[in-house]
C-alpha cells in the first residue's frame, strides 16, 4: 500500500505508474478521501481539545446551576466525539479500500509493456544439441513411472498427481541442495504453515476471496491456503516494530503451495508447470529503504547459483511494467531452457524474485527504527523463489535426459539424490 498522506503531493508519478502497468484506479476519489479523512481527524482532535478543557473547568467548585450546564456540555461533547470517531472510522475504511487498489510504484529500469515486452538481461550455459528427438517432461515421467496424474485425477481431480520413485527422491534432493545454499548465505530457515488468515494474504497482496482469487479457501474456518511461503514470512512480523541490528533479515521458508489456476491453459500448463499442489524453498527478505536494491540483486545470484550447479540453461529478464503483480517494484525472472516445449524447445519460467519496497510492510505494519532514532519507518520486503519443486524437475527432465531413455543426474544434486541415474525402465 502507497502512503495514503503522499497521493496528492506524488499523483502525477502514481498516475504514470498505474498507466504503464496498464491499471485504472480512482485516483482522484482516493485523494478526495484522504483529504476528508485528514479533516475529519483535525475536527475530532479539536473536539478532544475543548473536552479537556471542559473537564478541567469542572474541578473547580459550581454552583448547582452551572454543574447542570456543565454536565449538558460534558454529555454533548461526548455524543459528538462519538459520532465524529464513527464517521472518521467509516471514512478511513473506504479510503484504505480506495488505496489498497493503487498498485506499487514501478521502477524507473522496469521496460513498459506487457508479458512478451521483457527486457532479456543474461544468459547462461549452452542448450543442449541432442542426436536424437528430446521428450517433454511429461513423456519422460511416463516412461520412467514419476509422476501418476490419472491416479491424482480420481482422487483429487485434474492437474493433481501423485510423485513416484525417484520424482520423491529428486523432490527432496532439490529441497535440501536449495536449503544448504541458503544456509551458507545466512538465510534462517523455516518450516511455514500451510494456512494463512485472510488479512495476512491481503497484506502480502494477495485476493484471498472472489472469483479472481487464486486462492483456496477453507470452508467454515477463517484460513485460506497458502500460494507461497511468502504469504506466512511476511506475516511473521506483522505489527512489529524491529531494531535497525537485526536487518536485513533472510529468511528461507519450505511450504506446500496450493493455487487453484483459474483461467490457466494452453501448452505451458501441460504436466507440472501448472498444478494446484506443489511444495517450494522460498526466500524473503526484510531490510532498511536504502538496502533492497542491493538486496534484490543478492536474491537473483542466489537463484542463479542454484541453476548453474544444476547445470541448466537459463536466462534472466527484467519484468515489463504490465506484467509485474501489485505489491512489486520490479521483478527479475530466471527462465530455463525447456528443450520439450514446442518443436525446438523454448524458455520457461522457473524463480521470480520481487522488491516490494515498503508496499506489503505498510499493510501489514512491519517497521524498524534506527539506532538512536525515536520515529520507525516501514521496512522494505522482498521475495524470490529458491527453487519451485515443480517446475526445477521439468528442466531436469528435459535437459538431462539420455537417448536410452534415462536421466542423468546433475552432480550438485548426486550426494542428496545417492544416485548418478534415473532409469531406464
Amino acid at each position: 500500500m502507497l502512503d495514503p498522506r503522499t497521493l496528492a503531493a506524488r499523483r502525477d508519478e502514481i498516475a504514470e505508474s498505474c498507466r504503464r502497468r496498464g491499471v485504472a484506479v480512482d485516483l482522484d476519489a482516493a485523494i478526495g478521501h484522504q483529504e476528508r479523512v485528514a479533516a475529519l481527524q483535525t475536527r475530532l482532535q479539536d473536539l478532544y481539545r475543548q473536552r479537556n478543557e471542559h473537564q478541567a473547568n469542572g474541578k473547580r467548585p459550581l454552583a448547582v446551576k452551572e454543574r447542570e450546564t456543565h454536565a449538558a456540555e460534558g454529555r454533548r461533547l461526548k455524543d459528538e466525539a462519538a459520532r465524529l470517531e464513527a464517521e472518521v472510522a467509516e471514512a478511513d475504511t473506504t479510503l484504505h479500500a480506495l488505496v489498497a487498489a493503487i498498485p506499487n510504484l514501478v521502477h524507473p529500469d522496469v521496460p513498459t509493456g506487457g508479458e512478451a515486452d521483457f527486457r532479456e538481461l543474461r544468459r547462461r550455459g549452452t542448450p543442449p544439441a541432442f542426436g536424437f528427438r528430446p521428450l517433454d517432461h511429461l513423456a519422460i515421467a511416463e516412461r520412467l513411472d514419476l509422476v501418476d496424474f490419472d491416479a491424482g485425477a480420481r482422487v483429487a481431480g485434474q492437474k493433481w498427481y501423485f510423485l513416484k520413485n525417484e520424482a520423491v527422491l529428486l523432490e527432496l534432493a532439490l529441497q535440501r541442495f536449495a536449503l544448504d545454499v541458503l544456509l551458507e548465505a545466512g538465510f534462517t530457515p523455516f518450516v511455514t504453515p500451510d494456512v494463512a488468515k485472510p488479512e495476512i494474504l491481503d497484506g502480502i497482496g494477495y485476493n484471498p476471496r472472489g472469483p479472481e482469487t487464486q486462492i483456496y479457501s477453507i470452508a467454515n474456518e477463517d484460513l485460506c491456503l497458502v500460494g507461497t511461503a511468502e504469504i506466512t514470512l511476511g506475516g511473521l512480523y506483522k505489527d512489529e516494530i524491529l531494531d535497525e541490528d537485526v536487518l536485513p533479515l533472510r529468511l528461507a521458508g519450505l511450504s506446500h503451495c496450493f493455487r487453484t489456476e483459474a483461467g490457466a491453459a494452453g501448452r505451458e500448463s501441460r504436466g507440472l508447470y501448472r498444478v494446484h499442489q506443489f511444495s517450494k524453498v522460498e526466500m524473503f527478505a526484510l531490510t532498511r529503504p536504502e538496502d533492497s536494491e542491493a538486496m534484490h540483486d543478492e536474491l537473483v545470484a542466489i537463484e542463479e547459483r542454484i541453476f548453474e550447479a544444476l547445470e541448466i540453461p537459463y536466462r534472466v529478464i527484467d519484468v515489463a511494467s504490465g506484467d509485474l503483480g501489485a505489491p512489486a517494484y520490479r521483478k527479475f525472472d530466471l527462465e530455463a531452457w525447456m528443450p520439450g516445449r514446442g518443436e525446438s524447445g523454448d524458455w520457461g519460467e522457473v524463480t521470480s524474485a520481487s522488491n516490494c519496497t515498503d508496499f506489503q510492510a505498510r499493510r501489514l505494519g512491519i517497521r524498524f527504527r534506527r539506532k538512536g532514532g525515536k520515529r520507525s519507518e516501514f521496512v522494505h520486503t522482498l521475495n524470490g523463489t529458491a527453487v519451485a519443486l515443480s517446475r526445477a524437475p521439468i528442466a531436469i527432465l528435459e535437459n538431462h535426459q539420455r537417448e536410452d531413455g534415462s536421466v542423468s543426474i546433475p552432480k550438485a544434486l548426486r550426494p542428496y539424490l545417492g544416485r548418478d541415474v534415473i532409469g531406464p525402465r
